[in-house]
């Protein structure tokens, strides 16, 4: 009885001892093909791509069709960097060629009504004047529009607080509210979020100057934040004209007008660029709005680093 009891504790003892060994050297054998894996995808990173493998393991056969992911990675990565750099010197020098001329032809316009002119030829230089300028915001907004699609500018999000991005919106806005007569109401603006302050900034002043533009003489802008598990909103409040349901799933979208505001200077940019600027830090935006009644519009900003994109280029 003792002595099978013996033998079966050895044997139970030796297949321990056994899977012991087997797992201690599992566990050592995917430690280093985890290193390996580690190391090859470390060397892509930068710009060393592996060498694939070909021997008849599990291990091997992952390592290679890892290697083929890689590489096709960067033939993809270096045509879209190629792509990329053509496409930033043909906007240039459609730029060049187009605002060159433009800029002489403010510049004459300008210096022409400083003559001494008939009410007829002053009424033209005026209206030259005024199509050239609008012309050269046209061409700005056009050529800042590329440069976001195509990932030339460097949008580098950060930990920031929310109110910096604010004050920086409404420094760039104050003068066309001083001159509609609106005015700007700052509510609770708290918290910390993971943003470019510069070009949200923008994306905010857009919306103030769209909410300023549409709102009637005499009335308010109100902005405030609204802190979320993973967000944190910049609302924008107006009271004007509103815009009607089915057009609110366009207004972002490029060159977008609606026939309510076609009689107001603009072009359809901004908004674009608001939703541009936000999808590339991991943000999005919204609107709510009711025809006559007003609208919101909000910004919603990460409050987590990952959520960013890291893009090329510089503006």
């Amino acid at each position: 009885m003792y002595g099978y009891a013996a033998v079966i504790a050895a044997a139970a003892a030796v297949c321990l001892a056994v899977y012991i060994l087997l797992r201690r050297h599992y566990e050592k054998k995917m430690k280093e093909t985890y290193r390996k894996l580690l190391q090859s995808l470390d060397r892509a990173l930068a710009g060393e791509l592996p060498e694939i493998s070909y021997d008849e393991s599990m291990d091997g056969a992952v390592m290679e069709r890892i290697g083929r992911i890689l590489r096709a990675y960067h033939v993809n990565h270096d045509k879209a960097g190629k792509e990329r750099d053509a496409i930033q010197s043909l906007i240039s020098d459609i730029s060049h060629q187009i605002r060159t001329p433009l800029a002489g032809i403010m510049l004459y316009g300008g210096l022409l009504k400083e003559q001494k002119l008939s009410p007829e030829t002053e009424s033209l230089a005026d209206k030259i004047q005024k199509q050239s300028e609008k012309l050269d915001f046209f061409m700005k907004e056009l050529i800042r529009t590329s440069y976001i699609e195509q990932e030339m500018i460097s949008i580098s999000p950060e930990k920031i607080e929310v109110e910096s991005i604010v004050d920086m919106a409404f420094q760039n806005v104050e003068l066309a509210a001083l001159k509609r007569g609106v005015t700007l109401v700052r509510r609770e603006i708290s918290g910390v979020c993971y943003a470019d302050r510069k070009w949200t900034a923008e994306a905010l002043g857009n919306v103030l100057d769209n909410a300023i533009k549409y709102s009637p003489e005499g009335a308010s802008v109100h902005v405030e934040t609204i802190a979320y598990e993973s967000f944190l909103c910049i609302q924008v409040q107006d009271f004007g004209i509103g815009i009607r349901e089915e057009e609110q799933g366009r207004i972002f979208e490029r060159f977008y007008r609606s026939d309510d505001v076609r009689n107001q200077p603009g072009f359809g940019i901004g908004l674009y660029l608001v939703r541009e600027i936000l999808r590339k830090e991991g943000g999005y935006v919204k609107v709510e709005s009711e025809k006559g009644n007003g609208t919101k519009v909000k910004l919603f900003l990460s409050c987590y680093e990952n959520f960013s994109a890291d893009l090329n280029g510089k503006y």
